[in-house]
Parts: structure tokens; C-alpha cells; sequence
């Protein structure tokens, strides 16, 4: 060993030891997670471009599926079901609903940004179990990155349905676009918070994302997208109406539609939703904070695990 290489070694032993792991402590291991986080915000980036390239490798037209999935969707409930079967209110039958395309993929539009977190946020920590094996790095750069992801194709969707409400001459205007950065922060939250919690239960039982696409299923409907509040309302008591809208994408796809869906400005909506929206965005944040400490508690077999 030569003198630079003794002098160089010898600096390093004298070097503190910093654990490789989660802080303990509910505060300053939260502290220290946020700060390890914004340490690898690059690589974090960089899975999120990762993400978006694998989903069309090797396909010819890239990133143009990324339109043309929701412009399909929106076709299909425009004419199949708005149209021949008769869906959508029209002048002189009272039933219906009022310009239902633009209704159900307003709905389509939040639930497609919660169920893809969720999805792949789930399988996130599993699907990277190389990297995770060689490499010390906080471990939830790899849920956020699902999280980053959808944010994209959430993106484009919106933007299709905010030109939609433009070519029908339905573009909403005024006070109701303060509901969307509201509700798009309940929507964020919550589903990162659940994200981020069953991706590390996924490392220790594997059934968690098969049992996820059940759910995901099933609370799709449970919430008023492809039926309006309105129903729900006129069958449900006071009380298991109240149940329902305790349902936090409930409370956000209202929210959408009462965004976007201006020909149902005059339909049954909850009293307060604002108010509603509020006091679940902090429960969300109350959860993301103990989901991400339940996370730092099971990373540390995340190795072994895998």
C-alpha cells in the first residue's frame, strides 16, 4: 500500500459511522427519511423517466398511447353508451344523465390517477429487488417514482378533458376551478400514503397486490362515476349516505365533476364539500406520515426479503 494510499485509508476509518438505515423515532426519523429523499431527488427523476420509457418499449409510436387510451374511452362512452343506450339526458326524456361522456371520464380521470399509484406503487419495492440487493438508497424513491409516473398520464388525460369540455362548448369557468387543486391534493396524499404502506407489506406477503386489483375494483363502484350522487342520495339513509361520502375518492370525484361537468351545475352535490375535502386532506397527510414510519420499521429486511 503506498503513503497516499495509507493517508487515504486512515481519514477514512476516522470518519464517523452513519447507519445505512431509517432513523428511528417518529420525528427525526421522519426528518431524516425527508432529508435522505431530497438527497436522491435525481434518481428519482430518473425512475420516473424509467417508468415511462418501460411501459412502451419497443413500440413504434412511444408515448402517443399515452392519448390515445383516454381519447378511445372517452369515444366508447360518448356513442356506445351515451348514445345507443341512452345514458345521457336528452331534450324531452327526463332520465339520463346530462352530457354523459364528459361526466364518466371526468370520474375516469381521478380514479385512473388513484388506481395507477396504488397498482404500481404496490408491486414498486418487489419489481426493483436488484437494485434494492446491491445498494443502499431510501427505498421509498421507488413508490414515489410509481407516484411521479401516473402524475405524467394523470397529466394528458386532464388535458383531454379539459379540451373535450372545449369542443362541446361545456368549458367550465368561473369560482369551481378552485375545487380542482384541492381535491387533486386529497387525491395525491391519500393514495401515496396507501402507496407507500403496502408496498413494503407486499415485500412479506405477496398475495397484497392481488388482493389490491380486487379492491381497486370493487371501490370503483363505490364511488359516483358511473352513476351520480344524486342515486346514491335518493337510496341510501341520511346516515350510510354520510358513510359513503366518508369514502375519500367519493369526496374527490365530486369534487372533478363539479369541476368539470358543467352541464351537472344544477345536480344534488354534498353540503360543503370544500369543507369535506379539507378535513380529509389532513387525515391524508396524518396518514402518509405514519404510513411512511411503518415503511422505515419493515425496510430493514426489505434485503432478505427479496
Amino acid at each position: 500500500m503506498t503513503i497516499d494510499g495509507g493517508q487515504r485509508a486512515a481519514a477514512l476509518a476516522a470518519e464517523p459511522l452513519r447507519p445505512a438505515g431509517a432513523q428511528p423515532g417518529f420525528f427525526r426519523g421522519t426528518v431524516q427519511s425527508l432529508r435522505d429523499i431530497a438527497a436522491h431527488r435525481e434518481l428519482l427523476g430518473l425512475l420516473v423517466r424509467r417508468e415511462l420509457k418501460a411501459r412502451y418499449k419497443d413500440s413504434v409510436l412511444g408515448f402517443f398511447w399515452t392519448l390515445a387510451r383516454p381519447l378511445a374511452m372517452l369515444l366508447v362512452y360518448y356513442v356506445a353508451i351515451g348514445k345507443f343506450l341512452g345514458a345521457e339526458r336528452v331534450p324531452g326524456r327526463e332520465t339520463g344523465i346530462p352530457d354523459f361522456a364528459i361526466f364518466v371520464f371526468t370520474g375516469l380521470t381521478a380514479w385512473q390517477l388513484f388506481s395507477e399509484i396504488i397498482s404500481t406503487g404496490t408491486s414498486s419495492i418487489v419489481g426493483n429487488a436488484g437494485l434494492i440487493k446491491k445498494v443502499y438508497l431510501p427505498r421509498e424513491v421507488f413508490p414515489l417514482s410509481a407516484v411521479g409516473a401516473a402524475l405524467v398520464n394523470f397529466t394528458v388525460q386532464l388535458g383531454i378533458l379539459v379540451a373535450a369540455t372545449a369542443v362541446l362548448g361545456r368549458f367550465p369557468t368561473g369560482s369551481r376551478w378552485l375545487l380542482l387543486p384541492l381535491a387533486l391534493a386529497v387525491l395525491v396524499v391519500y393514495s401515496t400514503a396507501l402507496a407507500v404502506l403496502l408496498s413494503a407489506i407486499n415485500v412479506y406477503l405477496r398475495d397484497v397486490q392481488y388482493l389490491v386489483e380486487i379492491l381497486i375494483m370493487i371501490l370503483f363502484w363505490a364511488s359516483p362515476i358511473v352513476y351520480s350522487w344524486g342515486l346514491v342520495e335518493s337510496h341510501l339513509s341520511p346516515m350510510l349516505a354520510q358513510l359513503y361520502l366518508a369514502n375519500p375518492m367519493t369526496q374527490v370525484v365530486l369534487a372533478f365533476q363539479r369541476v368539470f361537468w358543467v352541464s351537472g351545475t344544477d345536480e344534488p352535490t354534498p353540503p360543503d364539500l370544500a369543507g369535506t375535502l379539507g378535513v380529509t386532506l389532513v387525515i391524508s397527510i396524518v396518514l402518509l406520515w405514519l404510513a411512511q414510519r411503518v415503511f422505515a420499521r419493515l425496510q430493514s429486511n426489505f434485503a432478505q426479503e427479496l
